[in-house]
């Protein structure tokens, strides 16, 4: 007999009617742990519930929103009530919630709840009174268990960031009705020792776990410290008072630490940085200082009677050489006047004359003869010669017709 061939879509319908003629999966409640919620805007809710064996995928109408009284959030213990029905678009079957309600820690919850809304409204999460994170903090004090993850990823994560940061640890109680009066006197014990920063936190857990960072006592520590404080408390969804008090949430133990700790390498960079624009202010200021100086010196060298002196003495130097030079030239000019006077006057010599056959005659008295008219036949005249003088008596006279 040959085997029946199913399509996809008629196995999911048969299974889906196997669900639905089962009494117990049409109307149960289910307990668990919620994770994955999402409020989805057409007004649906989406979740997984789980616990440490399993989990199953829900949803909860828009239409059954009425049913649940508090904002689901993750980490939750619930317990929710509907039928169980397979989807057939992909054959899973999931949890339809017609209402859900807290189990076991619902009494922790709704405090949380209140101690959140009555600390908000009396402004203790206001962003005003945060205080900055400092980011060369050199001493950081933490409050935690002195065992325990939290403290080793804390001290790996800073020491691995900056090996000279120096950790104060206060060990602290963190869990169970002696946690929230060991965490107090934790803070005010570093506090008072005077840290940069402090982290305060633990290791994840359920709420009953991380109760004591939900205490009032502890919130009012944190907004009251003058320390800036980083909360560390739980694993990325974990959120508690303190975290909504401190001045900084950081979602785990590890977390806070690179929060907390610069790495050296960042603050190398930025003394080397500083360094270099210091090294320029300097020189820029340097180099002014030094043009002020050397303005000032010329400045009193102007005024120094010695180089007065010295400046006098040159300009009476210079003025000497230009005199010179004016006498030398004025002697020159005046060489060569009187060499063209004397090549003058010795062309008009009387004895440059004689030296070519002319002699001077005078008269009886001395009187220079020059003309015939002066002479008388019988007179006697004087006549120089190159060599020497001679007498002679005038015999005849001829007058040269001739000459006007």
């Amino acid at each position: 007999m040959p085997q029946t061939v199913y399509t996809v879509g008629q196995l999911n319908r048969y299974i889906k009617n196997i669900f639905n003629g089962d009494y117990v999966l049409r109307d149960l409640t289910v307990k668990g742990e919620v994770s994955n919620c999402k409020y989805h805007s057409s007004g649906h809710i989406f979740f997984t519930l789980k616990d440490e064996t399993g989990s199953v995928k829900c949803i909860m109408f828009a239409g059954n929103r009425g049913g649940l009284p508090f904002k689901m959030t993750d980490g939750m213990l619930v317990n929710v009530t509907g039928y169980v029905d397979v989807y057939l678009a992909d054959g899973a079957y999931q949890l339809y919630a017609k209402s859900v309600t807290k189990e076991g820690a619902g009494e922790l919850y709704e405090r949380f709840e209140r101690l959140k809304e009555d600390l908000e409204e009396r402004g203790m999460f206001a962003e005003e009174y945060k205080q900055k994170i400092p980011t060369d903090a050199k001493c950081i004090g933490i409050v935690t268990a002195s065992t325990g993850a939290a403290i080793r990823d804390i001290i790996n994560v800073s020491k691995r960031r900056n090996p000279y940061i120096q950790l104060i640890l206060y060990p602290a109680i963190v869990q169970g009705p002696e946690a929230a009066p060991s965490i107090v006197k934790g803070i005010k014990a570093l506090e008072k020792y005077g840290v940069d920063l402090m982290i305060v936190g633990r290791g994840g857990g359920s709420i009953e776990d991380l109760w004591a960072f939900n205490e009032e006592m502890v919130a009012q520590a944190i907004f009251d410290c003058s320390v800036p404080i980083i909360s560390a408390v739980g694993h990325e969804i974990d959120f508690t008072i303190a975290d909504f008090v401190a001045d900084l949430r950081a979602a785990t133990p590890s977390a806070a630490a690179e929060l907390a700790v610069s790495e050296i390498v960042r603050i190398d960079e930025a003394i080397y940085s500083r360094k270099e624009e210091l090294d320029g202010l300097m020189m820029n200021l340097l180099s002014e200082k030094k043009g002020r100086i050397e303005h000032q010196l010329r400045q009193l060298k102007l005024l120094d009677p010695e180089y007065k002196l010295r400046q006098s003495k040159e300009r009476l130097a210079r003025i000497e050489i230009a005199l010179n030079d004016a006498i030398e030239g004025i002697i020159k000019s005046r060489r060569q006047r009187l060499s063209l006077l004397s090549s003058r006057l010795d062309g008009s010599s009387p004895l440059k004359r004689l030296k070519s056959g002319y002699a001077f005659v005078t008269d009886e008295k001395g009187k220079r003869v020059k003309s015939v008219k002066q002479l008388k036949s019988g007179m006697k005249i004087d006549m120089a010669l190159t060599d020497g003088y001679a007498t002679a008596t005038v015999d005849e006279i001829k007058e040269n017709k001739d000459q006007v």
